[in-house]
């Protein structure tokens, strides 16, 4: 049990130092290219965690197959933009609030209102069609949604790139380069290399990997031995662990006041989770979506419309309606656990 434990908060260390490093990595990312920050936020930073828990519901759909296998790859494509858009936008508005409590920052979150609507408007439009189209007009959209699902992503992207945005604000160096100018203090430029800024990245990327997957697995043989049910751990815990990476790295953003990289990261994450993993739901498996995992739909959306329409109204998002979404998922653990 010890070391179980032991191994559970060695986990949340490297997830935590790792997301440091990739936040920092990508920032200096966008700097080096000139990106905005609604670009570095919304398509790199999103995409860059979101792949790694895209490659579960692919491997079980095509290397495992059967019908179980399938089902569990439908609930890991469902699972992903649930928590986003429920503990993630929860995390959001709790690192404002403890960061304004302790006078680190104002109780308000300074995003771009445009960039992060377009977000959750195609992420609304988009999910609700692949949850609910199928069930009113049957098996015969399914092919159609999904290749709608993949072409409004490629159009999500590039009115990203094209929309207007602030550029990168950038107060801190490389941690790498920072560190390898100390060791080699004869090094005359003075900011890092391409190939030393992708090392960056993909390092501390597959570090909150490793730490993501020692995190579940240390969760799993604790929940086993409190006597907790597997399907209560599958469903509710797993999910969160394997999203730590984006959780995370917004919670890092949010606490140096840089929104709109904390916010784009999550509902960046949400359009393209509710895209290209849903098309290969509704194509390769039965895509019944009915029960818990229809619930989980249903409440991602409301949290997101929810979020959607404060930002529409005020033109600013209020870290109230970001820890409504830790209320939705307490409803969906409710109903989960009292069933």
């Amino acid at each position: 049990m010890l070391i179980s434990f032991l191994l559970l908060i060695s986990g949340l260390v490297l997830i935590l130092i790792a997301a440091e490093f990739f936040t920092n990595g990508i920032e200096e990312f966008g700097r080096h290219f000139s990106f905005s920050q609604a670009v570095v936020g919304s398509i790199f930073a999103a995409v860059g965690t979101a792949l790694p828990e895209t490659i579960l519901p692919v491997v079980a759909i095509f290397m495992y197959g059967g019908a179980s296998a399938k089902e569990i790859g439908v609930g890991a494509i469902l699972g992903a933009p649930f928590m986003l858009s429920t503990l993630a936008f929860f995390l959001v508005g709790l690192t404002v609030t403890v960061a304004a409590l302790r006078g680190k920052r104002t109780f308000e979150l300074k995003v771009e209102a445009h960039s992060i609507r377009r977000d959750l408007i195609f992420f609304v439009l988009m999910y609700s069609a692949a949850i609910l189209a199928p069930i009113i007009g049957g098996k015969t959209l399914l092919i159609p949604i999904s290749l709608a699902l993949v072409a409004g992503y490629i159009f999500y992207a590039y009115l990203t790139f094209r929309g207007e945005s602030a550029d990168m604000e950038h107060t801190e160096g490389m941690y790498a380069w920072r560190l390898l100018r100390k060791l080699r203090p004869a090094l005359s430029r003075q900011h890092p290399p391409l190939f030393l800024i992708l090392f960056q990245i993909v390092a501390a990327l597959a570090v909150m990997i490793k730490g993501a997957h020692t995190f579940v697995h240390s969760l799993e043989l604790v929940s086993v031995k409190f006597g907790m049910d597997p399907l209560i751990f599958a469903l509710l815990l797993a999910p969160v662990a394997t999203e730590l990476p984006e959780k995370f790295n917004s919670v890092t953003w949010t606490w140096k006041g840089r929104d709109t990289l904390a916010l784009g990261n999550i509902s960046g994450a949400m359009v393209f989770q509710s895209t290209f993993p849903v098309s290969v739901g509704l194509i390769y498996t039965d895509w019944n979506i009915s029960g818990m995992a229809l619930l989980s739909a249903v409440l991602a959306i409301i949290s997101a419309t929810a979020v959607l329409g404060v930002i529409s109204v005020t033109k600013r998002i209020s870290p109230f309606v970001m820890l409504f979404g830790g209320v939705l998922y307490l409803v969906y653990a409710g109903v989960l656990l009292f069933r």
